[in-house]
């Protein structure tokens, strides 16, 4: 137990025969269970989790290839069964330091967060030791994630080195959590729609032999229709089903007016262009009109979704 509460690690790991196996051996000895599920592995990453013999280790395997998402899920449900009250995810692939698993943990236990994620923006030092490419992509889904979510206080999303209450956990939809690698990024928004409270925690990250099995262009070309997709779901669950909020009301109007106005302005340049003749004046007001209500309404609903973000 730490400072009374029982923890339990998740370990999803895929193809990690070489590094798994340290993972499991660096826990602290006040870490109570350990599940380390296996995705269907095509190496020996299920030999190499259980070959230190830790009595707390539980390997679970699922039926098929599901992602990390997946595999983490299945992890979270025997951790639930089996009482815990605090939850960490902690890769099978090495990256996540043990020594900041405290951290992790006093943010959930003492510092009322709900759900604590690592920030490796918050020491600098570590940034110039990360790969370039993981940097510009952590920015750009670090933006897109904050609209989405509604956590615009948080920064790095893709990082996976959580901890997370055993009542947040059964509040959540688990069953609805997306499966690849756009886990992270789902949970942020389930936690807004429910306002659970999410911090940040600077932590270390260890770039060694480790492979990534996370493809950046294929990234970059599916997760912002995703966090698109994201973000008006929560949009109309919170602030339309279960409390109408004049954010909604704003979003929507906005978005309505520079509908109007895109279409509008792109109806008068192609007929002027075909006819020659000069755009009348008042039509020109109206397009204007109709871009700068809905850029204000829709900057007026982030601004109140961002007061509105659980702190």
């Amino acid at each position: 137990m730490y400072k009374n509460a029982t923890i339990h690690v998740v370990v999803p790991a895929y193809n990690e025969q070489s590094l798994v196996g340290r993972v499991v051996e660096s826990m602290p000895a006040w870490v109570d269970r350990i599940f380390v599920v296996d995705d269907c592995s095509t190496d020996a990453t299920a030999r190499a989790a259980t070959t230190s013999g830790d009595p707390r280790v539980t390997l679970l395997r699922t039926p098929q290839n599901v992602g990390v998402g997946g595999a983490t899920v299945l992890g979270y449900r025997h951790a639930l069964d089996a009482g815990a009250d605090v939850v960490v995810k902690m890769d099978g692939d090495g990256q996540m330091a043990p020594e900041a698993l405290p951290a992790l943990l006093d943010a959930v236990l003492e510092g009322g967060a709900d759900y604590a994620k690592g920030n490796r923006f918050l020491q600098r030092e570590l940034v110039h030791r990360m790969p370039f490419e993981r940097i510009v992509g952590n920015v750009v889904l670090t933006f897109l994630t904050k609209l989405a979510s509604g956590y615009w206080q948080v920064f790095d999303p893709q990082n996976g080195y959580t901890a997370v209450r055993a009542a947040v956990l059964r509040v959540l939809p688990l069953d609805r959590l997306h499966p690849g690698f756009f886990f992270e990024n789902d949970m942020l928004v389930r936690l807004n729609v429910h306002n659970f409270r999410v911090i940040d925690v600077p932590t270390p990250t260890v770039y060694g032999e480790e492979r990534s099995h996370l493809s950046i262009p294929a990234v970059m070309s599916t997760f912002p229709l995703l966090l698109i997709r994201r973000f008006f779901f929560r949009v109309i669950e919170k602030y339309v089903i279960r409390d109408f909020s004049p954010i909604a009301l704003f979003l929507f109007v906005g978005l309505a007016s520079l509908a109007f106005g895109t279409i509008l302005g792109v109806g008068l340049w192609v007929h002027a262009y075909r006819t020659g003749l000069p755009t009348p004046t008042g039509s020109i007001i109206l397009f204007l009109l109709a871009e700068v209500v809905g850029f204000q309404l829709c900057l007026q609903a982030i601004v109140l979704d961002i007061q509105a973000s659980p702190r």
